[in-house]
């Protein structure tokens, strides 16, 4: 199998040769040590490649990069026929700083309305499945719906501060600015359906502490729901990016449609352990996050970590191993062969689950 077709076999329900490992396309450089790890089977998620693009054909944009205080910042504007909307971005290597979102007080609402009822979608289909063939099997190209309604308006346009606030101030323009949010991601839903790629991530980076429960099944549940059902009805798959704290809503991802869950990050860094994780979604691919703190520890450590994790996991169905954060730069090297040791052994080790 190639790393491609052994990630594809575990999302479909079969057994790979070995427990899949992936790393996404930007937590890893090119030198000896990634290609001794490639070797081994380690598998690139590329989620760089969009099956469609965006425009907003009333909307004029317009970027100004400048200097101050020395960092280097770039300024977007998003002129609307109701108003002007800004966002001021830090580049730092692979990711940004965001310095000011989109949304930055209720004069905005009218815009920032606009701005979401302006988008426009067309398929990217060729550029998605020429990179995917040139690729040889080498990486698995997964697709992006973009975040929830919701943690859209939380993460990406507002801010968690702000969209608190404005939850308790302004609740009926939040959920108007919701609802159209939700009929945008109804129109690209049958635009991955019809890609070329298997499986999408639906959003995530939930934070229960803050979302709670109630709105978690209220305002993320039937979305999950809704674009699984048109997606499955052309074979793909989805699943979400919970890496926080998920016991308190972990029944509720139980009950959804969602196919796996993906950057499950399992303690010490989280509430919940692997598994616990196991018995709670057991009809779920659990596409884990090696739990990141464990990166700065012996690499002894790091291989008993290892075994561990596969013990709790307790088969290689519907398992994978993953790097979904940032390892230092003097570590990443040495720790990936480890866990690419165990994992390449093809047995969960000697350890006892401890749960």
């Amino acid at each position: 199998m190639t790393p491609r077709q052994s990630v594809e076999a575990v999302l479909a329900g079969s057994r790979a040769e070995r427990t899949p490992f992936t790393i996404y396309e930007n937590k890893i450089s090119f030198c000896a040590a990634e290609r001794q790890l490639r070797n081994r089977g380690l598998c690139v998620v590329r989620r760089d490649i969009p099956v469609y693009n965006t425009c907003w054909p009333n909307v004029t944009v317009s970027s100004t990069r400048y200097t101050e205080n020395g960092k280097e910042l770039t300024r977007t504007e998003f002129q609307t026929p109701v108003g002007t909307l800004d966002t001021i971005a830090e580049s730092a290597g692979f990711t940004s700083w965001t310095h000011k979102r989109l949304f930055s007080g209720p004069e905005d609402y009218g815009p920032l309305l606009y701005f979401i009822n302006d988008m426009q979608f067309e398929p990217n289909y060729k550029a998605f499945q020429q990179a995917q063939d040139l690729d040889g099997g080498d990486s698995f190209f997964r697709g992006n719906i973009g975040s929830e309604p919701m943690q859209q308006l939380i993460s990406g346009y507002m801010g968690m501060e702000t969209f608190s606030m404005e939850w308790f101030d302004n609740r009926d323009k939040i959920l108007k600015l919701v609802d159209a949010l939700v009929s945008k991601r109804r129109e690209v839903y049958p635009l991955y359906a019809d890609s070329p790629a298997l499986a999408f991530n639906y959003g995530g980076n939930v934070t229960p502490e803050i979302i709670g429960l109630e709105r978690f099944e209220e305002y993320y549940v039937p979305h999950y729901n809704e674009a699984a059902d048109v997606l499955h009805q052309k074979g793909k798959l989805i699943g979400v990016h919970f890496d926080a704290n998920c016991r308190v809503i972990a029944k509720a991802i139980a009950d959804t449609h969602l196919d796996y869950i993906e950057a499950f990050t399992p303690a010490p860094d989280t509430d919940m352990t692997l598994a616990e994780a196991r018995r709670a979604w057991p009809e779920k691919v659990l596409w884990i996050n090696f739990p990141s703190s464990v990166h700065l520890a012996s690499l002894e450590t790091i291989r008993k970590t290892t075994h561990n994790l596969l013990a709790q996991a307790g088969t290689t169905e519907n398992f994978i191993m993953a790097i979904t954060e940032d390892i230092p730069d003097n570590l990443w090297r040495a720790n990936l062969l480890e866990i690419s040791k165990v994992l390449s052994s093809g047995v969960a080790g000697d350890l006892k689950c401890r749960v």
